[in-house]
């Protein structure tokens, strides 16, 4: 992997990642932008004891625009994007929108090709690779940053979700707090810890999962499963089989085997609602929509856990679509969106069935 760092037109900061060594990344951006001005601000919910981050400068981002407008993709002629060069591997560059900003955190967003129709499942290994070190590499330099405490890579995709750039992206929130999911799964890590005397919550529910019948795929590495209390539809939690806290940790062998396994699943969820033959779904069903979420330990100081480290923290993705079947989203209603309670309309069982069924051929 090459890695060439350059300013864009406005001061932020582009990132080339390059699967050749010999690649030159010189291009400027020749766009007449001027300098980003953000008006991001975290606020504190004295009730929760979470927080909103209030950025009414997002109000005028780019939204839907057409194919032969898409900012993400590479510079042609005249046709002048968010990269300045006519061609890319990957890229990473800092959101000209961004939610978080300055004292507050960094946004960037994640481009993983320079195919505007393709997908991340469409990606080959090393492609993928290079994405997950771009990953790594990012998850790095943003935890050195002052104000920044947790780093969360993600991928949105579809419309439903709520896409606005039709692109395949993710992005990459750099927190300047532990996150309130996070901060859940410390709570629960550190209570485990204690009634256990030392066991790892982690570990315990990866040796129980791997032992039932929601197993959704397993290699020497990693161990896919949908959880006993899944939340979503179809949901799937991918984790390293030896655990660690971040993508700084995995070892070669882990990152080797990874794009494999990561293509596979993503594969399968845009299997599910098609009857598994790895056709285009039903008349007028668009891909499966998802969230790909990555769950880093924290870099802040984790005082406020009883007894819990950085190296008690397992890294794990998980992977979930708000289609429930074919032609139906499950919506965020009452009880979820004003309680907090999940109601699902999927056995975790059924659900993991499904997701071994349509396995590639």
């Amino acid at each position: 992997m090459k890695k060439t760092s350059t300013r864009l037109a406005d001061g932020r900061e582009l990132i080339y990642y390059d699967l050749r060594d010999d690649t030159v990344r010189d291009a400027v951006d020749r766009r007449p932008l001027e300098p980003t001005v953000t008006t991001s601000e975290i606020r504190p919910d004295p009730l929760l004891g979470d927080a909103v981050a209030v950025a009414s400068h997002r109000q005028g981002r780019t939204y839907h625009p057409p194919a032969d407008e898409c900012p993400l993709c590479p510079t042609r002629g005249e046709r002048l994007t968010e990269v300045p060069d006519s061609s890319y591997d990957v890229v990473v560059f800092e959101n000209r929108f961004p939610s978080l900003a300055g004292d507050s955190g960094r946004c960037e967003v994640v481009c993983f090709t320079s195919d505007h129709d393709a997908s991340f499942a469409a990606l080959t290994e090393e492609q993928a690779r290079l994405v997950l070190e771009a990953w790594t590499d990012r998850t790095f330099e943003l935890s050195h940053l002052p104000a920044v405490e947790q780093v969360f890579c993600f991928e949105n995709r579809g419309a439903e979700i709520g896409v606005t750039l039709g692109h395949p992206h993710g992005q990459i929130y750099a927190y300047p707090f532990t996150t309130p999911r996070t901060a859940l799964m410390l709570r629960s890590l550190a209570a485990h810890k204690d009634a256990t005397g030392g066991g790892n919550l982690f570990d315990a529910v990866l040796e129980r999962e791997l032992a039932g019948e929601r197993v959704v795929l397993e290699t020497e590495h990693w161990a896919a499963f949908v959880p006993y209390a899944a939340h979503w539809p179809y949901e799937v939690h991918l984790y390293p089989k030896r655990r660690v806290p971040d993508l700084l940790a995995l070892d070669e062998a882990a990152r080797t085997e990874f794009p494999q396994v990561y293509l596979e699943l993503l594969r399968r969820f845009d299997r599910i609602f098609d009857g598994g033959d790895g056709g285009e779904g039903s008349v007028g069903e668009p891909p499966t929509p998802y969230i790909a979420a990555w769950h880093q330990a924290p870099f802040g100081a984790l005082e406020e856990f009883d007894g819990v480290v950085r190296e008690d923290f397992a890294l794990h993705l998980e992977l979930f679509t708000i289609r429930r079947t074919s032609g139906k989203l499950k919506f965020l209603a009452g009880s979820e969106s004003g309680m907090n309670v999940f109601i699902n309309d999927v056995p975790p069982e059924r659900a993991a069935q499904r997701l071994r069924e349509v396995a590639s051929s």
